[in-house]
C-alpha cells in the first residue's frame, strides 16, 4: 500500500514539475513571440490621446493658457528658480549659509507628489490613495504639534520647490538641527512665491529670451493653422502683460494680438473660474491701468484679472465648442470641465520623454517578462508543495526586482509620472478626470485637420475578457486549467 503511495507522489511531483516548465516554456514563447510585434508598434510620442471622444469639427474657439502652453521654457529656469529661491531663504529668513552648497538637481522629482507639511515627507501616491514603496524621501529631528496637511504638486513649475524641500531637509538632517516642518514648507513656498510675485523671473526671462524659451516657432504654426481655419483664440494667463508680450513677440512677432481675440493677463486662476466678485480692468500698452467699465471684450485690447462668468456673459462662448488648453491640471482644467462645459486638452511635457522610454527594447523586454511572470506566478501558486513553492517564491524575488527597475528607467526616486508599477498615479487619476485629450506639447494639433475626431482607447476592466486583436495571442494559448487570471501589471 506504502509503495503505491509513494508511486502515486512521484507522479504527482512529476505533474507539477512538469507544469511548471510548461508555464515557464510557454511564457517564453510567448515573450519571443510578441516582443518583436510591441518593437514594431511604437508610440508616437507627437500623438493626442483621448480620455473621451471628442470632433474637433465641433470646436470653433480655442482657448490657451501661456506658461507651458505656448511658451515652453528650457530646464536652466528650473535651475533659476532654484537659485533664486535658496538664496532668498538664506538672506531673508535666515537659513544657513551651508545651503549655498545645494545646487539644482533637474531630475529628482517628477510632478503629481504630494508632500506631508507636518512630517516633512515628499511622497508618491497611485490613484487609489496608497504610497508607492521606495518613493518617500526626507525625514525629520524636529517635532510638530499641527495636525497632518498634504499639498499635491501639480504644476511644472513645483519642481524647484519640490527640489528645494529637499535639499534644506537634508541639510537639517545630516546636521542633527532640529527644526519645524511647517515653518520650512512656508518659508519655502514664501520663497518660491517671491520668484514670481517680485518679478525676478519675469525680468530674467525678458533680459535673455532665447535661453529660457524653445519651441516658439511650432507654437506659432499652431496659432497660424487655427488661424488660417477661421477658429476663434483667446488667451487667459496669470502671468504679467510685459512678460506676455515679450514672450509673444519672440515666438509669434509684434503683431500677435492680431492672431487672439481676447487677451487676458494676471488672471488669478483658479479663483477667475469662481470668483463672480472680480471685474475685468483695462491695460494699456505701457501696463496703465484704466479705470472704465467693461461693456465688450474688444480684439487687440488687453484685459487683467476679471472672472469666468463675466467672460462667458460678454463673449457668448458657452459649452462644448469651446476647446481651453492648459498644463495645470486643477488651475486649467478642472472648472471648466466640472461647472461649465467646456472641452479641456492637457498638456503634459513629461509625455515624449516617458514615451520614447516606454518604445526602448529595453523597456518592452522587461514589461513583457514582468507581465508574463506575474502571469505564472498566478497560476502556479495554486501549488502547495515546497519545491513548487521555492519556485515562485524566485519567481516573486525576481517580480520585485523588475517592478524596481521599471520604475528607476524613468525616474530613479519616482518613477512615472502616470504609473505606481501596476497602477494609475494620482495624477494620472486626475488626468483621465479633468482633460479630454492630452499630448505633449500643443504643436501635437499639427498632425491633425480640423474634423478629426478623438477615440479613447477601449481597455479590458478587470473582470472582461482580453478578446481584442492585439492581444488575441495571449488569450489563445492557455496554459493551465488553473482559475482565470484577473489582476496582473499591465502598461
Amino acid at each position: 500500500m506504502s509503495q503505491d503511495l509513494d508511486i502515486k507522489s512521484i507522479h504527482f511531483s512529476n505533474a507539477i514539475n512538469t507544469a511548471v516548465f510548461v508555464c515557464l516554456f510557454v511564457s517564453l514563447e510567448l515573450q519571443a513571440y510578441l516582443i518583436p510585434v510591441i518593437c514594431t508598434n511604437s508610440v508616437n510620442p507627437d500623438t493626442i490621446f483621448a480620455n473621451n471622444e471628442m470632433n474637433l469639427g465641433d470646436i470653433e474657439i480655442y482657448g490657451f493658457d501661456y506658461d507651458y502652453t505656448l511658451a515652453f521654457y528650457s530646464s536652466q529656469l528650473h535651475t533659476l528658480i532654484f537659485n533664486i529661491a535658496r538664496d532668498i531663504l538664506i538672506t531673508e529668513h535666515r537659513y544657513p549659509e551651508g545651503l549655498r552648497e545645494y545646487e539644482y538637481i533637474p531630475n529628482f522629482a517628477v510632478r503629481g507628489l504630494h508632500y506631508d507639511v507636518q512630517k516633512a515627507l515628499l511622497m508618491k501616491i497611485d490613484a487609489f490613495h496608497y504610497i508607492q514603496l521606495g518613493t518617500v524621501y526626507s525625514d525629520f529631528y524636529g517635532k510638530s504639534s499641527h495636525g497632518h496637511t498634504m499639498k499635491q504638486y501639480m504644476d511644472i513649475f513645483s519642481l524647484p520647490e519640490m527640489t528645494l524641500l529637499s535639499c534644506v531637509n537634508d541639510f537639517f538632517m545630516r546636521h542633527n538641527i532640529d527644526y519645524e516642518p511647517v515653518h520650512l514648507y512656508k518659508d519655502v513656498k514664501e520663497a518660491i512665491g517671491d520668484v514670481h510675485v517680485k518679478g525676478i523671473m519675469y525680468r530674467a526671462v525678458e533680459a535673455d529670451i532665447e535661453k529660457y524659451i524653445c519651441y516658439g516657432e511650432q507654437s506659432h504654426a499652431v496659432l497660424k493653422k487655427l488661424s488660417e481655419n477661421g477658429k476663434k483664440m483667446f488667451l487667459i494667463t496669470n502671468s504679467p502683460f510685459d512678460f506676455v508680450d515679450r514672450g509673444m513677440n519672440y515666438i509669434v512677432g509684434k503683431d500677435w494680438r492680431d492672431l487672439f481675440d481676447v487677451v487676458i493677463v494676471q488672471a488669478d486662476k483658479p479663483g477667475f473660474f469662481n470668483d463672480r466678485r472680480k471685474p475685468f480692468r483695462r491695460v494699456t500698452d505701457k501696463g496703465v491701468l484704466l479705470w472704465d467699465r467693461i461693456h465688450r471684450l474688444e480684439k487687440g485690447q488687453i484685459y487683467k484679472q476679471g472672472n469666468l462668468y463675466e467672460f462667458l456673459r460678454l463673449t457668448g462662448w458657452r459649452g462644448s465648442k469651446v476647446l481651453y488648453f492648459g498644463d495645470h491640471i486643477y488651475s486649467d482644467l478642472a472648472d471648466l470641465t466640472l461647472k461649465h462645459g467646456w472641452r479641456t486638452g492637457a498638456i503634459i511635457p513629461e509625455l515624449r520623454k516617458e514615451i520614447k522610454i516606454m518604445n526602448t527594447e529595453q523597456y518592452v523586454h522587461l514589461m513583457t517578462w514582468l507581465q508574463a511572470l506575474t502571469g505564472l506566478i498566478e497560476h502556479m501558486q495554486v501549488y502547495r508543495d515546497p519545491a513548487s513553492q521555492a519556485v515562485v517564491q524566485e519567481w516573486i524575488k525576481e517580480r520585485e526586482t523588475m517592478r524596481s527597475q521599471t520604475k528607476d528607467i524613468f525616474n530613479a526616486q519616482f518613477g512615472s509620472l502616470f504609473r505606481t508599477y501596476h497602477n494609475p498615479t494620482y495624477f494620472s487619476r486626475r488626468l483621465s478626470r479633468f482633460a479630454d485629450i492630452y499630448m505633449a506639447s500643443i504643436s501635437c494639433l499639427l498632425n491633425y485637420d480640423f474634423q478629426h475626431t478623438f477615440f479613447p482607447r477601449r481597455t479590458p476592466l478587470q473582470h472582461e475578457s482580453t478578446f481584442w486583436p492585439e492581444q488575441s495571442p495571449v488569450a489563445t494559448m492557455n496554459i493551465s486549467s488553473e482559475p482565470h487570471r484577473t489582476k496582473a501589471d499591465s502598461d
